[in-house]
């Protein structure tokens, strides 16, 4: 028999608290005031504790609602830890894309397989836009475009660690400089590439479609960065 252990002991005791009342299907939380008397510990702690879980997005905090729990969310203490890291050194964010990158390729094939006809359509609307944007005089970046297109390919897995992954790359990218490229054989490249992988998905050759998804991360990871003489609107 293997008897597993739910050790909480890095949880503050306002977490330990908020985490067992959700688990119970409780609504309310109560406060400060009657949380002190509860668990023990000053009022000044709680309002400390509280800030912490209001910064990792467990609860908010509105003058006439009170405190009050929201969805599991990985995004905002996954947003906050990346970007000090990238803070102390940009070698975190090649790690952090590295990361990405491994679990795009590994999820590829069980993304597409369960993506509907409409989805598939929508990814040939994103490439029509894309496209439109980088033969415009002067060109466009199609930046917005090339993260609604990857996040349509990955939108139908429900895992909420790898979802938010996924979304904090993006901001990171966007953070860094990698949204603003003055190169724009270097974005037909990208986008050749990405109508590939819709023709592949389209006519379900998925193993070709994970191909020239691979060939074009190559071409992500060689990407330039924002240089001041970018002429793009």
């Amino acid at each position: 028999m293997v008897i597993f252990f739910n050790n909480n002991n890095q949880l503050s005791e306002f977490l330990k608290y908020i985490a067992e009342k959700y688990s119970l299907g409780e609504e309310r939380i109560p406060a400060l005031s009657q949380l002190s008397k509860e668990l023990s510990v000053s009022v000044a702690s709680i309002r400390e504790q509280l800030e912490v879980a209001r910064t990792l997005g467990f609860v908010e905090v509105k003058p006439k609602t009170g405190i009050r729990w929201l969805p599991y969310n990985f995004t905002p203490s996954l947003l906050l830890s990346v970007t000090y890291a990238i803070t102390i050194s940009v070698d975190f964010f090649d790690h952090f894309r590295d990361l990405r990158n491994h679990l795009e390729s590994a999820y590829f094939l069980e993304a597409v397989t369960k993506l509907t006809a409409n989805e598939v359509q929508q990814l040939n609307e994103i490439l029509l836009r894309a496209e439109n944007k980088i033969m415009q005089n002067p060109p466009q970046l199609p930046h917005v475009e090339h993260r609604e297109f990857h996040a349509t390919i990955f939108s139908k897995i429900s895992n909420p660690f790898v979802q938010s992954i996924f979304s904090v790359y993006w901001d990171a990218y966007e953070n860094q400089g990698y949204a603003i490229i003055n190169d724009l054989d270097y974005l037909k490249r990208v986008w050749h590439f990405h109508r590939l992988v819709y023709e592949g998905i389209k006519s379900t050759n998925i193993n070709q479609a994970l191909r020239d998804f691979m060939e074009h991360k190559n071409l992500i990871i060689r990407s330039p960065k924002y240089t001041p003489s970018q002429t793009f609107e």
